[in-house]
Order: C-alpha cells, then structure tokens, then sequence
C-alpha cells in the first residue's frame, strides 16, 4: 500500500509574500488493471477514482484526482475528511477458503 501526500497549491497572486499552503496526506490503493496500467482509489474519500497506464502516471492523476476533490469540498463549504488509515501500520495477506462443491 503506497501513501500519498497532497499539497495544494495556491496560485494567481501579485504579491511578492506566498500564500499559505497546507498539506493533506491520504492513502491511495494502486490496483492492476486486467487491460493493463493501475485503477486508483483513496478510501477516506468516496468515490474517488482514477487510473493511469503506468504505476507514474496513476500517481499523477491521484494526486490530480485528489486536488479537484479537496477543491470541490471546499467551494462546498464542507469539510476535509481525516485518513483513518494514515497512522496504522496495514499488513496485506492474501486468504484461501475452501467450499465444499454443490
């Protein structure tokens, strides 16, 4: 599992001073897509989904993905959600259950 961290940037300013920025780390689950490239989602927001044809690219448009949802909560006036996953340690296994055949 990779994790990602988003900075928003601020842009359009004519002042010499820099606009604070903050930053926003989420994790994203990279999974291979069957016609090739990665299918990415972020489960601390819903409905995120994005891909790329390489595990570069899907980066890419995950951190895209992520900045236009960040960016619509806000002209929402909604909250930014907290990665309940960000500060736990995940192990991955995969489990094997046998069904008896009907």
């Amino acid at each position: 599992m990779k994790v990602l961290t988003y900075m928003p940037q601020h842009r359009g300013t004519q002042s010499d001073q820099e606009e604070p920025v903050r930053e926003y780390g989420f994790t994203v689950l990279f999974e291979p897509a069957p016609e090739g490239g990665y299918v990415v989602t972020c489960p601390a927001l819903p409905g995120l989904v994005t891909e790329g044809d390489s595990l570069e690219e899907a980066r890419e448009m995950a951190k895209d993905a992520i900045r236009a949802y960040l960016e619509s909560l806000r002209k929402d006036g909604l909250p930014v959600p907290s990665d309940p996953l960000n500060d736990r340690d995940l192990v991955k296994e995969k489990v094997t259950v046998a069904l008896e055949v009907a």
